[in-house]
């Protein structure tokens, strides 16, 4: 069972609506606009209370130091890594594709790795969110950056009403129906 959601992003209104604040936009749009998030500096983060009695986490450090964050509030709540869910992005997925896996290396993700290093551990779920590469001649970290295109947006506000179906079977303990549901849209 999930206890703890955690959305990888970086602090600062600079950064609120791109491409790597992915699992932040997502906490946000699961609370809603009655969502109240409590600055939590013992946890270098902030946290609330999804309608389900789930966490959910966004940590205030830089992506790539977000571990310390997870492995605090994990401490605190006595929470296995097999109980926490990172939401992030991926840019090895088209725009939309949204895929959910357990355990496994960070490829690459820095935000991953952190949390890897801090837990002492990669057994935890991991909901990827496809943002795209970018086109010949704009650099990685630019691009991640950058805000959606207007279609984009449109495509990740349907995936995350897509995905909110899903938060009542998550917090009921079934996430291998959500894995298989999702691992199987293309």
């Amino acid at each position: 069972m999930v206890r703890l959601i955690v959305g990888l992003g970086n602090p600062g209104q600079q950064y609120e609506k791109t491409r790597h604040n992915v699992g932040f936009l997502l906490l946000d749009y699961l609370l809603g606009s009655a969502g109240n998030w409590t600055v939590e500096p013992r946890f270098n983060g902030v946290l609330a209370k999804h309608s389900s009695g789930i966490l959910l986490l966004k940590p205030t450090a830089y992506m790539n130091n977000s571990g310390m964050s997870v492995f605090k509030v994990a401490k605190f709540y006595k929470i296995e890594p097999e109980e926490i869910l990172v939401v992030h992005d991926e840019l090895d997925f088209q725009v939309g594709i949204v895929k959910l896996k357990f355990d496994g290396g960070h490829a690459g993700h820095n935000g991953i790795r952190d949390i890897i290093a801090n837990l002492g551990s990669r057994k935890f779920y991991r909901l990827r969110i496809g943002i795209g590469r970018p086109v010949a001649g704009y650099s990685v970290a630019q691009y991640v950056l950058s805000g959606f295109s207007r279609v984009d947006s449109d495509i990740i506000v349907n995936v995350f009403e897509m995905l909110e179906t899903y938060m009542l079977s998550i917090a009921d303990g079934d996430i291998a129906f959500v894995m298989n549901e999702l691992n199987k849209k293309v």
